[in-house]
């Protein structure tokens, strides 16, 4: 039994994300809770007990992709307690925690559901058929290119920012950053299925949050070659547009957009809802240690690739690449970059990002580069088309 203790308080919202790993319901609640957290068997099911509060919520439907929860019902319990019975259709692991306020929710009571028996990852099978070897050599390098072995495939781990309890960005029209870059990132990733030479891995793959440490240990785990994450950022002047793309600095940003799109980036956690206690040091050496001089010298190559074919596409923001602390960059042994592909604070922009050619157009623009930067190492895609 999970007990904690607080004060009194009303549930406002409650919100259920689902992703390969569990489930995950959110409370709102206007100030710390009392409740407790355990198991019922026959059936399986969670029960949460919210102590001396009022429910105000409507109960979210538990009906989606990788949702571990069959059913929700609630009720009073007795005159102290509102209970929320969670039935569940595989053994699952109770984790509860609550988050302080931040510039987005106010206080949440988070109730993770994390399969105990996760199902194979289907990504995993895949790339271990076809990955080859680390892309490592470059046009920078005075070491002749090494060609891909025969048969074996580019892998890319395609990164969406933000989502679940992270919307991104908003624009003025309520279009969500993690909507447009989701529907960019299937875009691209299907544009790098088709080749016979390439395979994309989704770092995510719908509507939740994936930890900035974690989407860098997936990148690592699917033996990605390169790493791309695509955003749609905003500022408060909304005149400013055009593409940029970023690579690692570790130490002093090469603008003041650089230093701000970085530091509001690497509070998405905060937002996100993860749990610091639950990253091991693996994880936290990922989120932390400088990358490899090599890996940060072909990021930077990698990403003036991307940005000249962004060119092709729209305005750019600056004409060479960006460089900030970007949590989400820094995985020491892959070339990795961030792609702004626009601001949604522009109207203008912002419509055009919700427009399914000009998704297709940004995605075709990173594909491209992509292709460019390949070649530049010795894997020879266009030659096998």
């Amino acid at each position: 039994m999970i007990t904690h203790t607080g004060f009194a308080a009303d549930v406002q919202a409650m919100r259920s994300w689902h992703s390969p790993e569990g489930s995950r319901l959110v409370f709102d609640v206007d100030k710390p809770i009392v409740y407790n957290v355990f198991t019922l068997s026959n059936p399986a099911r969670i029960v949460v007990d919210l102590k001396h509060s009022r429910f105000l919520a409507k109960v979210p439907s538990p009906k989606a992709e990788f949702s571990v929860i069959r059913h929700i019902r609630t009720g009073q319990n007795d005159k102290n307690t509102y209970r929320v019975v969670i039935e569940i259709n595989e053994s699952v692991k109770a984790n509860a925690f609550q988050l302080a306020p931040n510039a987005q929710y106010g206080q949440r009571l988070v109730v993770d559901l994390n399969r105990v028996n996760p199902k194979p990852d289907p990504q995993l099978a895949l790339v271990g058929k076809n990955a080859g070897s680390q892309v490592k050599n470059s046009t920078n390098s005075n070491a002749k290119p090494a060609q891909q072995p025969k048969n074996k495939k580019l892998i890319v781990a395609v990164d969406a920012g933000h989502g679940g309890e992270d919307p991104g960005a908003l624009g003025k029209r309520g279009t969500r950053e993690k909507d447009v870059v989701l529907s960019i990132a299937k875009k691209l990733a299907a544009k790098i299925n088709k080749h016979p030479r390439m395979q994309a891995v989704m770092i995510r793959k719908g509507d939740y949050y994936v930890g900035l440490g974690k989407r860098t240990r997936l990148a690592r785990q699917y033996g990605a070659d390169l790493f791309v994450s695509i955003h749609a950022d905003a500022v408060k002047r909304r005149t400013v547009k055009g593409s940029s793309v970023y690579a690692l600095s570790d130490r002093r940003a090469s603008s003041e957009m650089a230093k701000y799109l970085a530091k509001k980036e690497n509070a998405a956690d905060t937002l996100g809802g993860v749990y610091f206690a639950d990253k091991d040091d693996d994880v936290k050496s990922v989120l932390y240690d400088l990358m490899m001089d090599n890996t940060k010298s072909e990021s930077i190559i990698f990403a003036r690739d991307v940005l000249h074919e962004m060119s092709k596409v729209g305005p750019i923001l600056r004409n060479d690449v960006e460089r900030a602390s970007f949590a989400v960059l820094k995985s020491p042994d892959i070339p990795s970059i961030l792609v702004e592909t626009a601001f949604i604070s522009n109207p203008q922009e912002e419509k055009k990002l919700k427009n399914q050619k000009f998704q297709n157009q940004i995605a075709g623009a990173i594909f491209n580069g992509i292709n460019r930067y390949a070649e530049k190492n010795g894997f020879r895609v266009l030659a096998e088309n």
